[in-house]
């Protein structure tokens, strides 16, 4: 019913930078260094990788789909029975956050193994997916399930999100 996939805009021009790098170290090298163009080669692999990193975990952590009854965001899978409708369609009316308050909600939407950086340990909403933060940058909506308890997703398009839960959850209250 609603897939949000990944830009690959950052994951293509890395990857691209690479290749080029290698590619054009290879021309003076290769065949006579071909031990010398593959050790650069793994050393520069060395620094692609954590550029890399950022968006194989969103991929990861911050995959949301919505299907079959069920919300999945990441790791996490919750039935679309337990989310508020009410809360969905508040969310959905809210204003668009400017770029800046996207920055400072996403620094504060924290989630880390570390002693007092726990959301248990805070009154905030609960982070899902399984991440330890929102990715800096990237909008983030809150919403509650009929239990009470508040959750934040982290999301690209916030207003498609919205509007594909907010009406399978009304898909699902209905049947």
């Amino acid at each position: 019913m609603y897939l949000e996939k990944a830009p690959k805009v950052w994951s293509a021009v890395c990857i691209a930078l690479y290749v080029a790098g290698i590619a054009y170290l290879g021309v003076g090298t290769l065949p006579d260094e071909f031990g010398l163009w593959l050790g650069l080669s793994a050393l520069f692999l060395l620094l692609l990788l954590p550029c890399l990193a950022v968006p194989v975990s969103k991929v990861i952590y911050q995959r949301i789909r919505i299907d079959g009854g069920i919300l999945r965001v990441g790791r996490e899978r919750i039935p679309l029975t337990d989310v508020d409708p009410a809360s969905v369609q508040a969310a959905l009316q809210g204003a668009l956050p400017t770029p800046a308050e996207r920055y400072a909600t996403s620094m504060a939407a924290i989630d880390a193994p570390v002693p007092g950086l726990r959301a248990a340990e805070s009154p905030g909403p609960r982070l899902v997916g399984g991440g330890w933060a929102v990715p800096m940058g990237m909008d983030s909506v809150v919403i509650s399930t009929r239990q009470g308890e508040a959750l934040t997703i982290a999301t690209r398009d916030r207003s498609a999100f919205l509007s594909a839960l907010a009406t399978a959850a009304a898909g699902v209250d209905k049947a």
